[in-house]
């Protein structure tokens, strides 16, 4: 007895047909063939299971052929560790194999998977494959520091890799300062200062952040949480000039970076050139002077001015932002006011009185939104009355949608229209800065008491931007990245705020992208990467054991595959 199949092709269609059939020799002694039932119904698995029985196979459940003795998550482990391949990472952070090489690997995999302190690190990567494809799985925490001290004593080389590597003579170079608040009192950098986190009564550490112009960080420096922003640009002018040996460079820093005492330091190099932009008061003088007229329509004037000798004044006027900040001042002034008419109501029931009582009132409410300048009072033993100062607030609506580039770079080298968007690439240091502090990277709070280790651990933190920052270029097409903002970014008009394409406006409303998938964030595609899992599997009897990665689903691996484009975003090409 046995079983034939048959395939035929009938108006392009595959047809099988599964006869049950029985082979005998008849009465004169020929072999015949005789069907016993027809089993096309069963369908292809249910006739491979008979076929098997027939073969006088034993059949089992497929849960007591073998069993899952251990899963861990691999899919995220896979994309963090294409992203090392594609960047040479492993090069970078050192070029010859070794221990310490591979606990910092595993350390910058950990932060861009799932940040955490290096203790609940250690024991947390064994749950993944980081312990395995990086061969740290017997690592304990005291050898994660020891690798942070062994980083630190690489991290000029290492910085000056990535430096050759992102930065050539006469490139934009972005700078800025920020800060991360300390959980502890024992570090010796950890001091009080201007909180950007706005932790009140928090310690921090403050650190700058040098990019280029498209945001790839090259160097971080770790400062005492005290210093002020301008106080660490000389040391970057040398870490530019002489550790990464760069004579010309355009130095991009805010307002309150680059001011007076900087731009004299920047002088000393005469092939550095700097944008900057002038700060409020500045532009009220130049005002009041009659060079900038607040009056006229163009959205760019460029301009000379005898104050700045050999530096040029770009004045930009953006009248979209006039409006906001026109109608958020005018908010501000009337909920100023609705607190002060309460001060003013229960000084007339007489349920205030006395003008030191009044006063500490009044000194509570009048700067809650920072309207303080922009009022008059008048207060009494038993008397209070407030008005607008309506002088200052027009000098200040003067200023609406405007500010002024001012920078040494010639026309020659960059045009006014070129300046404004090297200034405004600022943004791309804000975005590092946003990514390196929340959740995707979770720089803070800082646990560490020595400095260096302090200086070790924002080291990896930088280098896991470094990182996902390729990574989020890579996977653009599956995110809600705008694509035609960046197309036109060289020709629109770059003093006006930009306007995301109707493409991307589509995206973020039905959350879908063209093709009919969901739109995803960086977060969002580590965690569906995580569904990819190593399973440790074990046949019946335990004598055999095996290795199962669960198959990528087509999106997966279309993820996966994207991230080959890092090969060509490595290098100094235009995005």
């Amino acid at each position: 007895m046995h079983i034939s199949t048959t395939t035929s092709v009938y108006k392009g269609k595959t047809h099988r047909c599964h006869l049950l059939r029985e082979t005998y020799i008849d009465e004169n002694g020929k072999r015949q063939k005789n069907t016993i039932a027809n089993l096309t119904r069963l369908g292809d698995s249910g006739v491979a299971l008979l076929k098997a029985h027939l073969a006088g196979k034993a059949l089992i459940e497929p849960s007591e052929a073998f069993s899952i003795t251990e899963s861990r998550i691999h899919g995220p482990v896979m994309a963090v560790e294409k992203a090392f391949e594609m960047l040479e990472l492993p090069q970078l952070v050192s070029s010859t194999a070794s221990r310490e090489r591979d606990l910092v690997l595993a350390m910058i995999a950990a932060r861009i998977i799932r940040p955490n302190t290096k203790l609940a690190t250690v024991r947390w990567w064994n749950t993944t494959t980081i312990g395995e494809r990086f061969a740290v799985s017997d690592a304990e925490v005291d050898e994660l520091y020891a690798a942070m001290d062994w980083l630190m004593d690489r991290k000029n080389r290492i910085q000056g890799k990535l430096a050759k590597r992102l930065l050539e003579a006469g490139d934009l170079v972005l700078y800025d300062l920020s800060s991360s608040y300390f959980e502890g009192s024992c570090c010796a950098l950890a001091r009080f200062g201007y909180s950007r986190d706005r932790k009140r009564g928090k310690m921090q550490v403050n650190y700058g952040l040098l990019c280029d112009r498209y945001g790839r960080p090259v160097s971080i420096s770790v400062h005492p949480g005290n210093v002020a922003d301008t106080a660490t640009v000389t040391a970057e002018l040398r870490r530019l000039h002489q550790r990464f040996s760069l004579s010309k460079v355009v130095l991009m820093g805010d307002r309150g970076m680059i001011a007076r005492a900087q731009i004299e330091a920047l002088r000393q190099y005469p092939d550095f050139a700097w944008i900057t932009a002038l700060k409020a008061q500045t532009i009220r003088k130049l005002m009041r002077d009659g060079v900038i007229d607040a009056e006229d329509t163009e959205s760019l004037i460029e301009l000379q001015h005898p104050q700045y000798p050999d530096e040029r004044l770009v004045v930009c006027r953006n009248r979209a932002l006039a409006e906001r900040r026109a109608h958020k001042r005018e908010s501000l002034l009337a909920a100023t006011e609705a607190q002060l008419q309460q001060i003013r109501q229960a000084v007339e029931e007489k349920r205030l009185q006395g003008a030191d009582q009044i006063g500490l009132k009044v000194g509570e409410q009048i700067n809650r939104y920072r309207m303080k300048k922009h009022f008059i009072c008048e207060i009494g033993d038993e008397s209070f009355g407030f008005r607008r100062n309506h002088q200052k607030i027009e000098a200040e609506a003067n200023l609406d949608g405007i500010y002024v580039i001012r920078t040494s770079v010639s026309n020659a080298e960059m045009s006014a229209p070129e300046c404004v968007r090297g200034y405004k690439s600022l943004c791309q240091v804000e975005r590092a800065f946003r990514t390196i502090k929340t959740m995707h990277l979770q720089v803070r709070p800082i646990h560490h008491r020595l400095a260096d280790r302090v200086r070790a651990h924002l080291f990896i933190c930088m280098l896991a931007y470094y990182v996902s920052w390729h990574m989020c270029e890579a996977w653009r097409p599956l995110t809600f990245a705008d694509e035609r903002l960046r197309a036109d970014a060289q020709t629109r008009d770059p003093v006006a705020a930009a306007v995301r394409s109707d493409e991307a406006l589509r995206k973020a409303a039905t959350k879908t992208l063209p093709d009919g998938t969901a739109a995803h964030s960086f977060d969002t595609v580590m965690e569906n990467l995580q569904t990819i899992a190593w399973n440790q599997c074990s046949a019946a009897g335990g004598d055999v054991e095996f290795d199962v990665v669960t198959r990528a689903s087509a999106w997966q691996e279309k993820a996966l595959a994207m991230l080959d484009e890092i090969e060509q975003l490595r290098t100094k090409v235009d995005l």
